[in-house]
């Protein structure tokens, strides 16, 4: 039976006003930047054109034509088994950060390549670099602990002229180190970003990817089969995402003259106490909680200096003003 065809809001919930994101999908636009996703569009029950989003192959094709559509991104792919990122939601974070960095410089946006932002857990898609550079013209540094995340990252960059120079992949050969063996001496960085592995062993985050499966198809699914989910350092490591920020607040202490703000994604509300302790116990001079929404899905922004409102300004004033 065909469902009557329902009414959605012009714009999406509580993705940031600059998300380009915000409207439903044009379908019709994107096959035109990339006709390799025709296959994979229909009519759902409602009679909306849409993807099947249990599909692994519709979902890359459906990103490769949003970052071809929207950020003039000609060639991306990802390998088998690595995390095929959902763009809104990386775009909002790229846009928060970017705020963040206008609040210590009279609310103007720093852009251009003398912005240096470091991305902790690059990924084989090298989503943010791709966002914040197309979007602000930022120059980035990403890092990973797996060897073939960082060969896949480096060649979307290598293939694509508008990221070719400002983009640059190292791999983190010791996976306790967060910034030591990256940041380098006489090296700063105005922020860094992290899409921290959020479970704390395999078995829980197979239990919640297969949850998500069973929502999207409506029937319980019990058999992951490998595709772009994820792989096991981007979902889940020891103490899941509380150890990992934890010990990357620890870290940044050591760091904290060579970038001015440190930032992480929080999935997990409760986490909040154990981090803001953790911040208080390293002195950081200033600490922010930005939320952030897509849908019913709700996520923080957790970021945290050791500059004051003073120097802060020195900073922007020292490496902005180019």
């Amino acid at each position: 039976m065909v469902q009557k065809k329902r009414e959605h809001p012009k714009v999406k919930a509580g993705l940031h006003p600059r998300n380009k994101h915000r409207e439903r999908y044009n379908f019709k636009e994107l096959i035109k930047a990339c006709p390799d996703l025709a296959p994979f569009v229909a009519l759902n029950k409602f009679q909306d054109e849409s993807i099947n989003f249990s599909d692994p192959a519709a979902v890359l094709m459906l990103n490769r034509a949003v970052l071809k559509h929207f950020y003039n991104v000609d060639h991306w792919s990802i390998p088998k088994g690595f995390l095929c990122p959902p763009v809104p939601g990386r775009a909002d974070y790229i846009h928060n950060a970017a705020d963040l960095l206008a609040s210590v410089n009279e609310g103007v946006i720093p852009s251009g390549k003398h912005v240096k932002c470091l991305d902790i857990g690059v990924g084989a898609n090298c989503i943010y670099p791709i966002i914040g550079n197309r979007e602000y013209g930022w120059s980035f540094v990403g890092s990973d602990v797996e060897e073939a995340a960082i060969s896949s990252a480096t060649a979307i960059v290598e293939k694509n002229d508008t990221l070719n120079g400002h983009i640059h992949l190292c791999l983190q050969a010791n996976s306790y180190d967060t910034f030591r063996g990256i940041i380098n001496d006489n090296a700063h960085f105005d922020i860094t970003i992290c899409n921290p592995p959020f479970h704390s062993s395999q078995e829980e985050a197979e239990a919640v990817s297969l949850r998500k499966l069973s929502s999207l198809n409506k029937t319980e699914v019990n058999k992951l089969v490998k595709n772009f989910g994820g792989t096991g350092k981007e979902l889940y490591c020891n103490g899941g995402e509380e150890r990992f920020v934890t010990n990357m607040i620890k870290q940044s202490k050591d760091f904290g003259q060579a970038c001015l703000w440190f930032t992480s994604l929080v999935s997990k509300e409760d986490n909040l106490r154990t981090f803001r302790k953790t911040l208080k116990a390293v002195q950081a001079a200033e600490v922010k909680t930005i939320k952030m929404s897509q849908g019913t899905k709700i996520s923080r922004m957790l970021a945290w200096t050791f500059h004051d409102k003073e120097q802060q300004q020195a900073w922007a004033k020292k490496y902005w003003s180019q």
